[in-house]
């Protein structure tokens, strides 16, 4: 069978590696004399230096580009014009800042986290307030299901709390009057800001009325609002009295609101009438009472719905209202004391829910606790954007994803950082909107999709450069893998070439980063993930679950378990089970395909259920995307498999083409001979579906689920659509299929 890049994506078993993954077992030979050359070295040489016995240097491999004639590498600064170029390197100014300035730095780091994990997390750990120490056995796990019931437990018996230590211990520290969050509307003008005592007193007034009401250690409550800062302020109110907050995207359904109410039997549901999202608005309230009826429908009645009037999308006088469960937010909230005792809870006790898709239809409510996942996802803030304290983060995605919980709302404030919320549409009511954004709040650190950068890219150049953007000083991705090309862009014209990209991979799962860049330790791949974070021990396996070696393409799991690992999913342990842990014993299985090159770097593939088997081909719909993307007139593709009646599983590609090229025989034949040049013939897409644009989450996951159904044209089982930033391209992808 034919892999993702011309390999066997199963090899045959080699030797298992041993029980504690080290540096050695990661890197290639000539990366691992990389770390250990001599600093002094300007970067370029220090690598060429390195590579010199390498053997096939010349071949180096990414996502989509072929192979590469020769090495070449770029130091920020330098422009990243061609394919060839595939080594980016931070210069010797931003290394020297960086907390982690070099990889002898990082090497040493990350052994320890490996060979000591107990010391080595809890030395991070004592830098945050404990009100109680936790047990000498700093983490206690079985991950493997042949040994009984899997555990995880991080600090158990240490008592804390992650909103005094986000808000309070800032605050203590002297920075009560800096800002803690930037607030920028939908319109162009709207805009507000807390400095971190303003946002404590706020969040200990919802934190009182909560109490007052009858929330207490333990309870649910639900949270369904869009990105006004109220959103952060409920999680943290929640947080700092024990209650377990599940926030919900204020996007999604009534059904699937009332599937989440359902499941996890909230206290109260905290929500807001309206949001405008460009020039859509959305009735929230609306659909809130259509959920709430249908979960008293189901046996689960929900008796007070705390509602903030949004004026700027409704006013209160045009909301639907049930007298004797709804309550305006400011009319009983504001009244209450600014100042709240802290609930003190155990590292292992509950802190969120966050119900993310399953197989079955049923949503799984993956859960978090306090402590492990308050210490990894500051850690991971920290290093992985090499956060400072004069930089302004900004990170595009929605508080209803894991993404908003772990970088807009947790990792940062735990940090002490000044964050941007935003609640708009990020092309409203023009595409240069994300950069008038970054002019106007001097953002330094900025954190996006892939979906977005292609998005952004298909508008065209002039919407971003006719914006300044010196304030930027780092580029993040989250999602999905990022394309080469994309990955160009986002570093060439968005970036001027000076900032390297933090191309994250991490899951809901997994509470934070677990494999990404540290941008001043190492060259950057265009499209590669690089190395693992601390702690994390990443390998590839095999069908059989054995571990490979060197340069390989398989499926990715992760040995032994990290501090911000999820602990259950709420109320069904043995699908826990099932799902992650039962398909390779002794590992966390993330369901993604991973490749691995010569030089030790990851290349995530995708989900491994997005893999085409075409006549005994296994082809990752990443690479085809990516091969398609690569093409002069193509801005975004998305691949399905459909049945075939000859080949078991045929190649049908969405494609959106950039502005200004029309739909057209010639651009289809192209694009097609595009992805047979770099994949193989046997990747040629069977049809190319013309698509004016993608359908996909405010987060920027496409939704394939949707793709699927209208490739294989069952039309009338499309299911929810609501969640999607645009539900109308479902239909005029519809009206596009015979094109």
């Amino acid at each position: 069978m034919d892999s993702l890049y011309s390999t066997p994506l199963l090899p045959q078993p080699v030797a298992t590696a041993a029980a504690g993954t080290k540096w050695s077992q990661i890197a290639a030979p000539w990366t691992r004399r990389l770390f250990s050359t001599s600093r002094a070295l300007p970067p370029r040489r220090r690598w060429l230096l390195a590579m010199g016995s390498a053997p096939h240097h010349d071949r180096l491999r990414h996502v989509g580009s072929g192979g590469i004639s020769r090495l070449n590498a770029v130091v920020l600064g330098e422009a990243l014009a061609a394919e060839e170029n595939d080594l980016v390197f931070p210069s010797h100014d931003f290394s020297r800042r960086a907390h982690i300035s070099s990889p002898e730095q990082y090497q040493n780091m990350y052994e320890r986290s490996i060979e000591d994990p107990a010391g080595f997390w809890s030395d991070i750990a004592s830098q945050f307030y404990w009100k109680k120490r936790w047990n000498p056995e700093v983490c206690s796990e079985n991950i493997d299901v042949r040994r009984g019931t899997v555990k995880i437990e991080w600090f158990k018996g240490g008592v804390t709390n992650i909103c005094y230590n986000a808000l309070d211990r800032n605050i203590e520290a002297g920075n009560g009057d800096k800002v803690a969050l930037y607030w920028e509307g939908n319109e162009p003008g709207q805009d507000a800001q807390l400095t971190y005592a303003q946002m404590l007193e706020k969040v200990c007034q919802l934190s009182n009325y909560l109490k007052n009401v009858g929330v207490g250690k333990g309870d649910t409550v639900i949270i369904y609002l869009p990105m006004l800062m109220e959103l952060p302020i409920a999680m943290l109110a929640c947080a700092r009295i024990g209650a377990i907050h599940s926030v919900v995207f204020a996007g999604f359904s009534a059904e699937s609101l009332s599937q989440r109410i359902v499941d996890c039997k909230p206290k109260v549901v905290i929500s807001c009438n309206a949001v405008c999202r460009g020039a859509k608005v959305i009735h929230l309230k609306e659909i809130v009472d259509t959920a709430l009826a249908e979960s008293v429908n189901s046996g689960v009645p929900v008796d007070l719905c705390l509602i903030f009037e949004n004026k700027s999308a409704m006013k209160r006088e045009s909301t639907k209202w049930q007298i004797g469960r709804d309550v305006w937010w400011e009319d009983v909230v504001l009244q209450f004391p600014t100042k709240c005792l802290v609930e003190w809870v155990d590292a292992e006790d509950p802190l969120f829910l966050l119900y993310t898709s399953g197989s079955t239809g049923k949503p799984k409510g993956v859960l978090h606790t306090n402590g492990g996942y308050m210490v990894y996802t500051a850690t991971t803030f920290k290093y992985a954007f090499d956060y400072k304290p004069s930089d302004v983060y900004w990170c595009t995605a929605d508080c209803g994803w894991i993404t908003g919980h772990s970088y807009i709302t947790y990792g940062p404030l735990l940090n002490g950082a000044t964050v941007l919320v935003f609640e708009g549409a990020p092309s409203y009511p023009d595409p240069g909107r994300c950069w008038d954004i970054v002019d106007k709040y001097k953002v330094t650190i900025l954190y996006t999709a892939p979906t977005l950068v292609r998005a952004l890219m298909r508008d065209g150049d002039e919407y971003v450069t006719r914006y300044s953007r010196k304030s930027l000083r780092i580029l993040g991705s989250v999602g999905e893998p990022i394309n080469p090309s994309a990955w160009r862009w986002f570093y060439n014209v968005v970036g001027d070439s000076r900032c390297p990209i933090s191309d994250t991979w991490w899951q809901t799962e997994t509470g934070g980063f677990m494999i990404t860049p540290i941008p001043g330790a190492w060259p950057q791949k265009p499209g590669s993930a690089t190395f693992p974070f601390f702690g994390i021990q990443p390998v590839i396996v095999d069908e059989k679950g054995n571990e490979i070696e060197g340069e390989c393409t398989g499926y990715l799991c992760i040995k032994k378990s990290w501090p911000g690992a999820f602990r259950s999913l709420y109320g069904d342990h043995e699908r826990y089970e099932t799902t992650y842990f039962k398909p390779f014993a002794g590992y966390y299985f993330t369901g993604d395909g991973c490749s691995r090159d010569k030089d030790g770097y990851h290349w995530l593939t995708g989900r491994v259920d997005d893999v085409i088997n075409v006549s005994g081909h296994r082809i990752g719909t990443a690479e085809v995307e990516s091969a398609l993307v690569s093409h002069p007139h193509c801005a975004e593709a998305a691949v399905v498999g459909v049945d075939h009646e000859v080949k078991g599983q045929g190649i049908y590609a969405f494609v959106t083409l950039v502005d200004g090229v029309p739909y057209s025989e010639e651009v289809r034949k192209s694009l097609i001979l595009a992805v047979r040049n770099q994949i193989g013939a046997f990747a040629g897409p069977d049809k190319i579906h013309w698509s004016p644009a993608i359908p996909k989450t405010r987060s920027g996951k496409i939704m394939r689920r949707i793709l699927r159904k209208i490739a294989s044209r069952q039309l009338d089982e499309l299911g929810d659509t609501s969640t999607l930033v645009d539900p109308n391209v479902v239909d005029q992808l519809i009206a596009l299929i015979d094109r």
